[in-house]
């Protein structure tokens, strides 16, 4: 018996840009360097789509451009409010039931990195 059926992920890992994002002086005149990965669970798909149209798809580039918009839309002086934004508007595409987001602060300390992952939805 042949399976035809499975658990979808959509995963989009390592962007990176420049956001307005902190509550240090320099944060909030300056965007800093984050790196963004997410993972949007689709649920059950057919293992291939019905044909090779994107239109039986959830597209990455709109996964993409809606990171980037929320990013980038104001500054934001708390990590936990951007990562909440970002997995709400990605919660609100059609299909999906669960999503991981986890962004990082890449230069706030010389020695590490800050981040904060949120997870949201069905897993």
């Amino acid at each position: 018996m042949s399976t035809t059926r499975g658990t979808q992920i959509l995963t989009l890992t390592g962007l990176r840009f420049d956001a307005s994002l902190g509550i240090l002086d320099h944060e909030k005149t300056t965007p800093q360097p984050i790196a963004v990965d997410a993972e949007l669970n689709l649920g059950t798909q057919l293992l291939t789509p019905p044909d090779d149209d994107l239109f039986h798809v959830l597209d990455y580039r709109r996964v993409r451009t809606i990171i980037i918009d929320e990013c980038l839309a104001q500054h934001v002086n708390l990590l936990e409010s951007l990562i909440g934004k970002v997995a709400a508007r990605l919660m609100d595409l059609p299909g999906v039931l669960g999503v991981r987001v986890r962004i990082a602060k890449l230069e706030i300390f010389d020695d590490c990195e800050v981040a904060i992952r949120v997870e949201t939805g069905q897993w």
